[in-house]
């Protein structure tokens, strides 16, 4: 992909071009000291420091370490919700940056540093700006999102409530797109993460005499194989779906065969209908499959986050923004994202938009992908993603 983009520099209001160097620095030092979820203690600190200053009405411990604040505009309106996530992935940093993380297995690797720096910069420009603003903003900064989920419990504590959302919009950088960039779409666009725990149950013995067991392992394999005839044979071509079997574990002895494998893996769909039915499809195929070999399987179904999707009417105005930022050329309409958010569970309560910054620049070897050690992107995305957040703000609550 190009990295030739739209310049964004001009379409930035003077006060967003200002906070250019505060959002680098915010980010950097949050990037420094990353925090897993549910334990962004010194993350959540920082915030409602800031939020404070501003003025704003501050809750923390939402959620455990979730902060929200509220900023209430000149007159009466609507409620928008602007979302970040805060916390860190068990990833060890690789990127040699002189803000690199400073805790060992721990990174910032998919961007929530810039998403707090963002909604941080966006509160302080609206805050500044209340007078304009008919209604109010709730800035919320949520814990978790990498998992178990934040979303959630945070909706559970009422974050909806008080004044109640009318709608809400959250923005997360993305690598696969160059900086200048905005890519958003209408209705589905990331799909729902749910997990599969498989247990296969054998009869194990000596590697030489393998007529005398039940080979766990042999019927493993044949099973990770068979569960690939769901998205090839079971579904139609059109439909998104992927099965995808992340470990294996069994055996203890080059010379024994085991008696026992665990296999755990990741199921992503779109389709709500599909995904009711896949744990039955998954547990068919997988007695069939330890049948044919006399054994026994245990299947286990967590159903995680549901698919993002976004309301068409508030994606439009999010587009609308967007457009005054980077200019039509900017916008892109991404593929499906196999990918999940919590975010989703957000816009199942009212209607929003999720959409994605641009924040990769090959020439400078930030375009690393999300999650991975080397994972990094060009900070001119900060001010871009704050403008956008703005005048979505501005557009949803004018008087």
């Amino acid at each position: 992909m190009s990295s030739r983009t739209p310049d964004a520099s001009d379409a930035l209001d003077p006060e967003v071009s200002r906070l250019a160097p505060q959002l680098s620095s915010v980010r950097r030092t949050i990037h420094q000291y990353p925090e897993p979820g549910f334990a962004e203690v010194r993350t959540a600190a920082l915030v409602a420091e800031r939020l404070r200053a501003l003025g704003l009405d501050v809750r923390t411990e939402v959620a455990k370490t979730g902060v929200v604040g509220l900023l209430r505009g000149a007159g009466p309106g609507r409620t928008l919700l602007l979302r970040a996530d805060m916390d860190c992935l068990p990833v060890e940093e690789a990127t040699g940056a002189p803000y690199a993380s400073r805790h060992p297995g721990q990174m910032h690797a998919c961007g929530h540093d810039g998403h707090v720096a963002m909604l941080l910069g966006a509160a302080e420009v609206l805050a500044a700006r209340r007078q304009r603003l008919a209604g109010a903003v709730k800035f919320v900064f949520q814990p978790a999102e990498e998992g178990p989920g934040g979303a959630e419990p945070m909706i559970q504590s009422g974050v909806l409530d008080g004044p109640p959302v009318d709608a809400a919009v959250g923005l997360h950088l993305l690598n696969d797109y160059p900086v200048g960039t905005i890519a958003l779409r209408p209705g589905p666009i990331m799909a729902a993460t749910d997990r599969v725990s498989l247990v296969v149950r054998g009869r194990g013995g000596h590697g030489a005499a393998p007529h005398q067991t039940i080979d766990a392992i042999l019927v493993a394999a044949h099973l990770v194989t068979a569960l690939q005839a769901i998205s090839s044979r079971e579904v139609a071509p059109t439909t998104p779906v992927v099965v995808t079997i992340g470990t294996i574990q069994g055996g203890f002895r080059y010379n024994v065969i085991a008696p026992e494998v665990a296999l755990t893996g990741t199921v992503r769909s779109f389709d709500p209908k599909l995904r009711q039915e896949l744990p039955g499809r998954i547990e068919r195929i997988a007695r069939g499959v330890a049948a044919a070999f006399g054994a026994e399987v245990e299947a286990d179904y967590d159903f995680g986050y549901p698919s993002t999707v976004n309301d068409p009417a508030m994606t439009d105005l999010v587009r609308q923004a967007a457009v005054t930022v980077v200019g039509e050329r900017g916008i892109v309409v991404p593929d499906l994202l196999m990918g999940g958010e919590d975010m989703s569970y957000f816009l199942e309560a009212v209607p929003g938009c999720f959409a994605f910054v641009g924040s990769a620049n090959p020439e400078r070897g930030l375009n690393h992908p999300h999650h991975s050690p080397g994972f990094d992107f060009d900070e001119a995305a900060l001010p871009i993603g704050v403008q956008v957040l703005v005048r979505t703000a501005e557009r949803y609550l004018a008087p």
